[in-house]
């Protein structure tokens, strides 16, 4: 069994968004963490937020453990709260299940 959640964002700052996505994707790896799908989204036809999407993608990791773990590393924070919160003006949990790898 794996952990995945799907998430959708709102980018703003799309070389923003690289440079955070370079900086935590060795944090990501250690944690057992990996991208399945990334898609840049032009129309979103329905949603349950307000929130605007141009971004969806997957994470998946070994356990739910595993991925709560990464979310509160203080590495992961740091690299977070330097390129992501200012590159990002919403994030959108879409759906969080386990899955069969």
């Amino acid at each position: 069994m794996a952990y995945e959640r799907i998430m959708g964002l709102d980018v703003i700052d799309d070389q923003g968004y690289k440079a955070y996505r370079a900086a935590m994707m060795p944090i990501l790896q250690s944690f057992g963490g990996a991208f399945g799908f990334d898609f840049r989204v032009s129309e979103v036809l329905l949603s349950k937020t307000e929130d605007k999407i141009n971004r969806l993608f997957t994470i998946a990791f070994p356990s739910q453990k595993h991925m709560d773990d990464f979310f509160t590393d203080p590495e992961y924070l740091a690299v977070k709260a330097k390129y992501f919160d200012v590159s990002v003006n919403s994030k959108t949990i879409i759906s969080t299940h386990e899955t069969n790898p």
